[in-house]
């Protein structure tokens, strides 16, 4: 008997902190961030090579996320028919040159069609690499997601912080030739080592409908407003940085990359302060932290001081969108793929659809205007915070 326990017990620890499956994912988070933060700083010339006006460029960030949101469910159904591994390998092998092709096009009608692959293929390529990470969870009997997501933002960070100085360097073109270069090299070691998906007997098939409880749409509503300030130091820090502070070109992605710095930081952090303080208590500090980041961004006079705006936000925003995850996987009576898939949309609807109409609005505004105004978002989250206590694994239990 005594024996017995020994091997189920031991058959139920938690695999290494490091294993090539959770080396292999992380690598493909790193890589998708790399290329999304080297957009940041090239999002001003694809908008001078088209001439683009402030709510021109709105309309095709907007494309953007038209993009996505089409190929994200249709990876998906390709998940449930081949297994992350392989979906993964197809769409970074396509996603990789998009961010060459959005440097070649020279006309609005061409950029509107690169950015929507652009767009779409970021997209497929996030739900195949979480669908992934969440396989090495299982494997590993560990969770990893938030530093998954750590090593997006610091993709991100590189990607920011190199993309303005290799642009001045050499040129926009040669700028994108070495990124895609380098993620081919990144995806060609992670490739032997991407677990191959597990068949799950145990699990019964559930009947695909939207959910009539409001609870994941309200935690879906969570993570929209979560998730609507990242998209906007994305896709707006740059030229904020550059149009109304008068920073030069090699500083103007340091916004988004002083924002992923600290949000990876903290991301690498996120699973241990969450079991130490909860859920709940964890997002509502993370609320306010944010709320002041983006304030003083927003009203800042100096370049200096708006980087620090984004960096204090940087460390609110880190941990919110991976316990709004958690919570929507843990719902009570809830099978955990049907609230995360609401929760997901939602979510990722507010980083990609937000800054497109943020275009709009700057210019009949300023964009100091729109990050002053962003908090009051993060004012609903707070007010929704309780529902974090779903992400806390005894609460779940």
């Amino acid at each position: 008997m005594n024996d017995t326990a020994s091997v189920t017990a031991a058959s139920q620890r938690p695999a290494p902190i490091v294993t090539r499956e959770r080396a292999a994912v992380a690598l493909l988070f790193f890589l998708n961030g790399m290329v999304m933060g080297a957009w940041a700083p090239k999002i001003p010339f694809f908008s001078q090579a088209l001439g683009l006006t402030e709510s021109m460029l709105g309309l095709m960030l907007f494309v953007f996320g038209v993009g996505s949101l089409v190929m994200m469910p249709i990876a998906g159904m390709q998940i449930a028919r081949f297994g992350s591994r392989h979906v993964v390998q197809i769409t970074t092998l396509l996603y990789i040159p998009t961010i060459v092709l959005i440097t070649l096009v020279d006309s609005v009608w061409t950029g509107a069609i690169a950015i929507f692959l652009f767009g779409g293929l970021t997209g497929a390529m996030d739900v195949a690499m979480n669908a992934n990470a969440v396989e090495v969870e299982r494997q590993m009997r560990r969770s990893i997601m938030s530093s998954c997501h750590a090593f997006w933002s610091l993709g991100g960070l590189f990607g920011a912080a190199t993309g303005g100085t290799l642009i001045a360097t050499v040129g926009v073109m040669g700028h994108v030739l070495l990124l895609a270069g380098l993620a081919v090299v990144l995806f060609l070691v992670a490739r032997p080592m991407i677990l191959a998906d597990a068949p799950h007997p145990s699990e019964e098939p559930v009947r695909a409908r939207l959910p009539l409880t409001p609870l994941p749409w309200l935690i879906g509503l969570m993570a929209l407003f979560c998730m609507v300030p990242e998209g906007t130091v994305l896709d707006w820090s740059a030229l904020y940085l550059r149009n109304e502070l008068n920073a030069p070109t090699e500083i103007s992605g340091f916004a988004f990359a002083a924002f992923s710095l600290t949000m990876a930081a903290c991301r690498f952090a996120g699973d241990f302060v969450r079991d130490r303080f909860g859920g709940v208590k964890t997002l509502r500090v993370c609320g306010v932290l944010a709320t002041v980041g983006l304030l003083i961004a927003g009203r800042s006079d100096s370049v200096a001081l708006a980087l620090v705006g984004f960096a204090i936000a940087g460390i609110g925003i880190s941990n919110m969108v991976p316990i709004a995850f958690s919570a929507a996987g843990n719902i009570p009576g809830l099978a955990p793929g049907v609230g995360l898939s609401v929760v997901t949309t939602m979510g990722y609807s507010g980083i990609l659809f937000a800054p497109s109409l943020i275009g709009f609005v700057a210019e009949h505004t300023t964009l100091s205007t729109v990050y002053t105004a962003i908090p009051a978002l993060l004012l609903v989250v707070l007010a929704l915070s309780h529902l974090a206590r779903y992400a806390d694994r005894v609460n779940a239990a």
